[in-house]
Formats: structure tokens, sequence, C-alpha cells
């Protein structure tokens, strides 16, 4: 039996498995403790209803995806007005730093996922979709860059992507504490917890807009957001004629991070940040979502083998890359260690693995206040920019 959802219905669909997701996360201390988003709670509850009905005959669900792409700009336009070179100026130069740790490593997760993949006797591609694309993208950029990779000639991308982005996620939060404590004990090393006057003035710098929301100022950011998604569609498309492959997202972000870096400079140009990051988090839970609903499990059957292989390899770049790279680039002091400790997490899964990675270890050897500081505002803005353009040239370089 076909049951067939139009977009209504589908979008629906997607809200229900959120509520559930949001329902289930709340009371299953596990999923709380790994930092589970909530759309992959609920969506793996349908997909293992959906793989149930498919294999066994009794039903199958033909869902309109239509929207999912709108959701998708949505939130890389969001992403990308964050992108602020004064902002990143105003960072210092740890942050610079930081950045430049975690371009690296983003580089390293693709070589290592391309070369590896080859000398597994696969497609190159499966190499890069348990890359960075699902390590520091996490779910949104699996979502995001599915469409591409199976355009480029790889099929069941979607599923790969996202079953890769949750093996990240727990690979994060396991090794993010032990991690830690090997850094701090081997060196010795001592919580200072010292807020300097650069600190402050640097969070201060990165506290959002807080003024109080209200109607125009929500009109504002829905018109910035359209107006950005529209413009790197323009992007997007211009740079497919001269030969590469970039997704809309990608365009949208670009706009996106060059209107934002313009209002900067502008005295009658301003954008509505804190209206503009909740459209963008209600954009990606629908996105992410319906994304969820679109995993074909018993597709990648073959491949679960192969796939365990190049993600633990992935998680054991990542312990080297926070011991010897990030832990050595941020200055071998405790802030060091606990970036190390935050890059386990957002390197192989999300920001929020980081931040619980750091308060776990913060509850035993001390705080970190530039390590909180520093690693969100990389985590969460500049480093989506970057890992896009590299993930881009790895398709390109390899479809």
């Amino acid at each position: 039996m076909e049951l067939e959802f139009n977009l209504f219905l589908t979008v629906a669909t997607a809200a229900i498995v959120l509520i559930v997701g949001d329902f289930i996360k709340k009371r299953v201390e596990i999923l709380r403790r790994f930092c589970i988003p909530v759309p992959v709670v609920g969506g793996l509850i349908f997909t293992i209803l959906l793989s149930i009905g498919y294999s066994t005959g009794l039903f199958n669900l033909k869902l309109n995806f239509v929207l999912s792409n709108f959701f998708a700009l949505a939130f890389y336009s969001s992403i990308g007005f964050t992108a602020s070179y004064k902002l990143l100026k105003k960072g210092g130069p740890q942050v610079l730093k930081f950045l430049i740790a975690s371009i690296i490593v983003v580089i390293l997760q693709n070589f290592l996922g391309v070369y590896l993949a080859k000398f597994l006797g696969l497609n190159p591609l499966v190499g890069l979709a348990t890359a960075s694309i699902p390590m520091t993208g996490g779910h949104g950029t699996s979502a995001a860059f599915a469409p591409v990779l199976e355009e480029a000639g790889l099929s069941n991308a979607l599923t790969i992507s996202l079953a890769a982005a949750t093996f990240g996620l727990v690979s994060g939060s396991l090794i993010g504490g032990p991690t830690g404590k090997f850094l701090i004990e081997k060196y010795k090393l001592v919580s200072k917890a010292i807020k300097n006057e650069n600190f402050e003035n640097n969070n201060e710098n990165f506290e959002e807009n807080k003024d109080k929301i209200d109607e125009k100022r929500i009109q504002s950011a829905m018109y910035q957001l359209l107006i950005s998604m529209a413009l790197g569609s323009i992007i997007s498309i211009g740079l497919k004629k001269i030969g590469l492959t970039f997704p809309d997202s990608v365009g949208a972000m670009i706009a996106a991070a060059i209107m934002r870096n313009i209002a900067d400079y502008s005295p009658n140009f301003k954008i509505k940040e804190n209206e503009v990051r909740i459209m963008g988090d209600l954009s990606l839970m629908l996105f992410l979502a319906l994304s969820m609903m679109n995993l074909k499990l018993w597709q990648i059957a073959d491949l679960a083998i192969p796939m365990i292989i190049l993600l633990i390899a992935q998680t054991i770049l990542m312990f080297i890359c926070a011991i010897f790279l990030t832990f050595r680039m941020m200055g071998k002091d405790f802030e060091a260690a606990m970036m190390a400790v935050g890059h386990c997490g957002f390197g192989l899964g999300a920001v929020p693995t980081a931040m619980a990675n750091m308060q776990s270890v913060e509850e035993k050897y001390g705080k970190a206040p530039t390590a909180f500081f520093i690693l969100p505002l990389v985590g969460s803005l500049f480093i989506n920019f970057f890992n896009s353009i590299i993930i881009v040239t790895f398709i390109n370089m390899y479809k």
C-alpha cells in the first residue's frame, strides 16, 4: 500500500517529527548527554517505521519535499549573515588562529576520506560524504550537500552523510573528555580563570543584539533573508555556468555575507541579527526533519563495514589533530587544552557537543573563559562558511 502526502501533509508530518523528537529527548538522558538533535531523534523513529513498512510490504510513503530546499536556503542565509569581517577582527588573533586550525582539520578530513575510500575500492565521493560534510558540518551541511553529491554521481548520499553525522555526534562526545584529561594531566595545566580586559571587550562585542523583538524587526529580517536567498541562487547559477558545482545554499550564504559586511560599515542599513538567527534556527529544524524523513536506510546496507572504517578513521584523525594541532597552535596552556576538547566536539559533530565536552572537563579542572568565547564564535559562525567552500572544491576535484 502506497500513501502519497502532498506538500502540506509532508511539512505537517515534519512538525510532528520535531514534537515527538523533543518529547523523547527530554525524557531520555543519554540523548541529552550526547547532544543528539531533536530532528535526528524524531527523524530516526520515523525512518525506522518507514523501513519496517517498506521491508514488510505493509506500506510505503511518497512524500513531497519541495520546501526542503527553501528551508535549507533560509538556514544557510542566516549563517552567511554571521560572517562579519569586523567581528573576526575584534575577536583578536586567538580567534584567527583557531579558525586556521579548524580549516586545516577540514582539509585533512576531506583528504583522509577521499584516499581511504579509494584504498577501500569505493567511490571517492563516499569518502567526502563521511568527511568534513558530516564531521565539521554536522547534519545541516550533510543534508544541504547531499543533492550535490548525488548530482556528482553518489547515490544515497543523503542517507550516508546523515548516518555519518549521527556517528560523529556520539564519537565527538566520547573522545572530548579523555582528550582534555590527557592534556591537562600530562602537562600539569592549571586554570587561571582570568577574564582579562581584551576578553571582556571581545565578549561584549560578540553579544547578540538584545533589542526587543517587534513586528517591524521581524519583517525586516524576513526581507533580508528572502533577498539573500534570491541573490544566492543567482550567484550559484553564475558559478555553475563557468563549470563549478556550487549548491544554492552556498550561494545564499555568500550573498548574505556580502550584505552583512556592507551593513557593518553602513549607518543606514543594519542586519536584524537576533530575528535572522531565530528564523534560521527554525528553518534548520524543519529542513533536518524533512531530510531525516527522506532517509532510506535499507539502501546503504552494503556500505556498513566500509563506512565504519571511514568513520573510525575520522575519529582518530580528530583526536590526533586536537592534541598535535589545536593544542599546540593555541598556546599549550589550560585554555588551549580546553579548545582541543571543544574541537573534538564540533570537529566531529556540532557546537553543542563541543560546549558539553568543555563543561564536563570544566567541572573537574576549572574554568576556561577564553575557550568558551572563541569556540562558539568560530564553530557556529566562521567555520561553516569556509567548510562549504572547501567542500565545493573537493567535489569539483573528485566528481
